[in-house]
């Protein structure tokens, strides 16, 4: 039998000060909790005591507040973004510029397994190359063309090819979302 701590009852003046130390306005807590601001308003002024689920991930964030840089989303600073997913759990977050050759990674997971480049936490142009064709099935496969034609491409591009089926493989959940 497991026993937590997370049979909690926050206060209003206890939700506060977390926000505060961790120097958020009121719409950004609510962002970061995937609540509405009008609950985080609710809960800092009224009498009522925070239980369950809420108060679990208070108590998480009071406990490690850099909880909120991790799981943030870097602004966008170079053309190709690609979120590699586990199922729709965000796993890393790839900013790419092909002209220039740049690659620049964030990891949402611990899990080396579950990034997109494994241990390496600064990939080079090369390492996403290869990690893009590794989301495709090989350059080599027989009948290319014909696979290649159904899909509606001129030639095997790893990133047309991920923009058609997601990076999606057989037998793995894993799947590239594309934003230019």
């Amino acid at each position: 039998m497991n026993t937590y701590i997370t049979d909690l009852k926050l206060s209003a003046s206890e939700v506060s000060t977390i926000r505060k130390t961790m120097t958020m306005t009121q719409n950004g807590f609510a962002a970061l909790i995937g609540g509405s601001v009008k609950s985080v308003e609710r809960w800092e002024s009224g009498n009522c005591e925070i239980t369950g689920s809420a108060a679990t991930i208070l108590q998480m964030l009071f406990m490690d507040p850099s909880l909120a840089d991790r799981l943030s989303v870097p602004e966008k600073k170079l053309p190709l973004r690609l979120w590699y997913m586990y199922y729709n759990m965000p796993c890393t977050l790839i900013d790419a510029d092909e002209k220039n050759r740049i690659v620049r990674i964030k990891n949402y997971t611990n899990r080396i397994f579950y990034r997109a480049f494994g241990v390496v936490t600064e990939p080079s142009y090369e390492d996403f190359e290869e990690f893009l064709e590794s989301r495709c099935f090989p350059r080599t496969r027989d009948k290319q063309k014909i696979i290649l034609e159904a899909m509606g491409l001129m030639f095997y591009d790893p990133l047309s090819i991920i923009e058609k089926t997601e990076g999606r493989m057989a037998e793995d959940h894993f799947r590239l979302i594309i934003d230019r």
